[in-house]
């Protein structure tokens, strides 16, 4: 699989740019399939943000949250029978917790919504704080498991180009998000 240019993870300024960007190269069946939930997430993070944001109907804005948790959870279910060398990943243990706190954050905005409560103004900001950080996670994951799951080849230049690690593009994806 092509490595990721840098550029790619600078133009990701919206959870929309995050779900089309994961349906671009893939690594191998478990790659493709964790993108494709991943996705699926991103999409339906990205209605209820829209929702929340241009209209002002609780029950529409509750219906769509409502079915966000829905897809939340399943995708934390799919996230236990990915293989062995998935659940290996330090970096899996870090995206299952920051999942977790997202799922969470989510009920309580349910909660905020389904109680007209002047608090849902926070506990909306809260999830879309912990969404960004759980798809960054979850970006960080993939290209883990991608780059370890592509050896090297006799083939290669004995001095390959430069290429950022996954920490230095996510850091620079973050950066991108505050201007």
């Amino acid at each position: 699989m092509p490595a990721t240019r840098p550029s790619q993870l600078l133009t990701l300024q919206s959870f929309g740019d995050i779900s089309r960007f994961l349906r671009e190269g893939v690594a191998d069946e478990d790659s493709r399939q964790l993108r494709d939930s991943l996705g699926a997430l991103s999409t339906q993070i990205d209605e209820a943000v829209r929702i929340r944001r241009t209209s002002t109907d609780t029950t529409a804005i509750a219906r769509r949250v409502t079915t966000l948790s829905h897809c939340a959870r399943e995708h934390q279910l799919f996230l236990t029978g990915l293989g062995s060398a998935w659940h290996a990943l330090y970096e899996f243990g870090a995206y299952q917790r920051a999942l977790r706190e997202l799922r969470n954050a989510i009920a309580d905005w349910q909660q905020m919504l389904e109680r007209r409560s002047t608090k849902e103004s926070a506990s909306f900001d809260q999830f879309e704080l912990l969404a960004w950080r759980t798809l960054g996670e979850a970006l960080l994951l993939i290209d883990m498991y991608e780059h370890q799951s592509d050896p090297p080849s006799d083939l290669q230049d004995a001095t390959p180009p430069r290429r950022l690690s996954a920490l230095q593009r996510l850091r620079a994806w973050f950066r991108s998000l505050g201007r």
